[in-house]
């Protein structure tokens, strides 16, 4: 049996090249989008890629996500965190609800759905979560406040 990958963020740009390279690597794969779904229809058609739509930054959604998930192809070996959002601005331009925007999608999302998937791969003895982070962090651009802090953490 092939084992399953969760993708988050999986349908378009790295995401989608990820899910794209597990399938060459032989693992079942399936991807989560938040957002477009015309987008992520075609990409299910064009790659084959069984894709499902919730908000990682919220717990309940990723819970109820990952079990369907289950239901539906099996237990979840790999996880690949790479749900991430950009809200540029200038630091004395962004609102607080931006910030809070990107922290909980970047490093909440990541942390809700470690917390999803982490008893079931350690009672099977078997998992691997893998959490995609940035480049843009290590470059200073005052438009980018949150990427200098969200994406290292």
């Amino acid at each position: 049996m092939k084992r399953l990958a969760l993708v988050t963020g999986g349908v378009t740009g790295i995401g989608a090249a990820i899910c794209q390279a597990l399938k060459v690597a032989g693992y079942s794969v399936v991807a989560n989008y938040y957002g477009n779904d015309a987008q992520a229809t075609d990409f299910s058609h064009t790659h084959d890629v069984p894709v499902y739509a919730w908000d990682v930054s919220d717990l309940d959604a990723c819970t109820k996500a990952a079990a369907e998930i289950v239901s539906r192809h099996g237990p979840i070996d790999i996880l690949v965190n790479n749900a991430g959002i950009t809200r540029d601005a200038m630091l004395h331009k962004m609102t607080a609800e931006q910030w809070r925007m990107v922290i909980d999608v970047d490093l909440g999302g990541c942390f809700n759905m470690c917390r999803t998937v982490i008893e079931t791969m350690r009672e099977r003895q078997f998992g691997r979560i893998v959490n995609i982070s940035s480049v843009m962090r290590s470059l200073a651009r005052p438009d980018r406040p949150t990427m200098r802090r969200r994406r290292p953490a």
